[in-house]
This record gives C-alpha cells, structure tokens and sequence, in this order.
C-alpha cells in the first residue's frame, strides 16, 4: 500500500467511524524496502486512535511499538498479536503494550501453525501477567455470543472475531467468498501455505501459515503439483472469482456462520447471545 493509498483508506474509514485503528504485519519491516514505518508515521499523524501489530520477529514488533511510543500521541492504543504465553509476557512486561491480542490455532488467516488452542492459550497467558496487565482479548475460530461468553470465563477481557465480520455486508469480501463461507463446515477450515505459494505472497516469518477453506488449490498443493500449474490456475480463478480456487480465509468457527449481516447487526447479536449465555450459566451457578 502506498502513502497515498493510505490517507485514502483513513479518510473513507473516518467519515463513517469517530473510532479508527490501523493494522501493520511487522514482518514487512524486515524488507530493505519496506514502506512500513512511513504508513505508520502516517496513521499517527493522522491520529488515529490504535494500531495493532502482528506477524513479526519480537526484536521488530519491539521495533513497531518503540516507534509509536515515540513519535505516537500519548493516547494511541497499541495492540500486538501474540501465539504464546512467553510472546505476551515480553509484549507486556518489556515493550508496555496496551492490549494483548491472543490469538489460537483455530484462527483464520495468518498465525502461528504451533499455536495452542485458545481454550488453553488464554488461561496460560491471563495467569502469566499481572492482574494490572493489559487486557487480554482471545482470537481464533470464534463465531458466535457463546463463545464470547466463554473465552469471558477463561479470563480474556474480550474478543477478537475475523472471519464473523468477512460476512458483513461492509466487509472487502466478493459475494461468491462470502457465500463460500455461508456454505462452509468447520471441517472445511485447514492450514496451509497453498495459497501464498499460489500468489506468491511469501516472506512470513517462520512458523506462520494461513487457515482458509479447504478447495483445489489447496488439494494440488497438497499433492505436489506443479507450482506454475497452481499459479496459472489461481491467476485466471481470481478474475472469475472462483472460490474452488481462490483462497477464503476462514477460522475453524466457520460452520457455526450461516447468514450474511451489517457489522451493526452482528456485534449486537453477539452481545445479545453473550449476555443470554452467561445469565444461563449464572442460574446453574446459582440453582
């Protein structure tokens, strides 16, 4: 994305929102021609209320927040992405970020493949930091009010839900994507790095593949068909938008996702359903 580009995407996202925040994959930053503390330099000037970093080498994600604690404003939120118990303590204790962001196996995208399941990730972080640490908030395969609820009882103090908002009607997905994951089981939700390889977006750190919908990209790669066959399909898939080809990020979560909704509408229904599950469990608490 270039600088211009940017400013673009702030000034589209704040005419519709008073509350904007900025994602970064750090491991950009390790590019000898990486623009990446440009766009940060940007974001901040342009005030924007957080940033969240993720996907990068600690000595450079510690690079990313020692910049914004140094030319951000004293009131920019910094999130930063952890898949283990030691990853967040550093970005805790060391770098003084705000928000930790613990993200689990299940989790569509990018992540790490050896990440713990959240149901254990979280506990281990929650007893790991201070009870005046930062905020924990639990990402990965997330779909629904109850899980909220749940990860809540963990001890996260909130929740992180991708692949729920690729559904919304605001979000940047192709109609035939989002009806792939309407369509989608969770079983069909599997790790790979097919479709880098497919459209040639490697560089990830170490460790860090994407989870997406299992479709015949995958399956070639899988069997070790010839990589410029793969790319050559994919190209023409993506002017089709051929989601048997194309890749469709989708956490483990996904077969509990049936309609497509405004991004309103979904964050009030998860509140609802959260609400409605822990009032439920308080009962059987209180019976």
């Amino acid at each position: 994305m270039s600088a211009d580009e940017l400013r673009g995407q702030i000034s589209i996202a704040r005419a519709a929102s008073q509350h904007l925040g900025v994602g970064f994959l750090a491991w950009h930053l390790e590019d000898a021609q990486s623009t990446l503390l440009e766009l940060l330099s940007i974001a901040l000037k342009e005030n924007v209320q957080a940033v969240w970093f993720a996907a990068g080498r600690p000595e450079v994600l510690e690079r990313c927040v020692e910049f914004v604690h140094t030319h951000g404003n004293t009131k920019t939120v910094v999130f930063v992405q952890v898949n283990t118990v030691q990853q967040a303590i550093v970005a805790a204790n060391q770098w003084k970020v705000d928000v930790i962001v613990a993200q689990g196996v299940e989790s569509g995208g990018h992540g790490a493949g050896d990440a713990l399941p959240l149901i254990n990730l979280v506990p281990l972080i929650v007893s790991a930091l201070p009870p005046d640490g930062p905020p924990i908030l639990a990402a990965g395969g997330l779909a629904n009010g109850a899980h909220l609820a749940a990860v809540l009882t963990l001890g996260a103090d909130g929740a992180v839900f991708g692949t729920r908002f690729l559904l919304a009607h605001e979000s940047l997905y192709s109609e035939a994507q989002r009806k792939a994951l309407v369509a989608a089981s969770s079983e069909m939700s599997v790790r790979s790095m097919a479709w880098d390889h497919a459209r040639s977006t490697l560089g990830w750190p170490s460790g860090i593949d994407g989870r997406g919908l299992r479709n015949s990209t995958f399956e070639d790669f899988d069997k070790g068909v010839d990589m410029e066959i793969i790319q050559s399909k994919y190209k023409e898939a993506v002017k089709e938008q051929d989601t048997d080809r194309i890749n469709v990020w989708a956490g483990t979560g996904v077969g509990q996702m049936d309609k497509t909704q405004t991004a309103k509408s979904i964050v009030e229904e998860l509140h609802q359903e959260c609400v409605e599950r822990l009032a439920s469990a308080a009962q059987l608490y209180s019976s």
